[in-house]
């Protein structure tokens, strides 16, 4: 579970600015499995987009989930590992600022 902690933070600190300053105040927590009633997952955005504004008064603070059992079962190597982690961080983090599935499959974060 540290290993891969670590495989997030890596594709954390590799996001540039600005958008790397959009994660300023958005958890992002690895978690074994996603909800039991979705799909598999490979991750989670839970809040209020960037462009619709101000996250209404009293609600949790945004969060990006990244689930790891997911990940690892899918890919076969580490280097697969961090390459989909760094997509799963960085489409999640498209979500936060307002990026549909749509436009995320057209930059290749889907």
């Amino acid at each position: 579970m540290d290993e891969f902690h670590s495989l997030v933070g890596a594709a954390i600190e590799e996001i540039p600015e600005p958008f790397a300053s959009a994660l300023d105040e958005v958890a992002v927590v690895v978690e074994e499995h996603g909800p039991p009633d979705m799909a598999p997952l490979y991750g989670l955005y839970q809040g209020v987009p960037l462009i619709h504004g101000r996250q209404p008064s009293g609600s949790p603070p945004p969060q990006i989930s990244i689930y790891r059992r997911p990940l690892i079962d899918v890919c076969h190597t580490r280097e697969e590992l961090v390459e989909q982690v760094r997509i799963t961080v960085l489409h999640e983090l498209g979500h936060h600022l307002g990026l549909d599935e749509d436009r995320l499959d057209e930059l290749g974060y889907a």
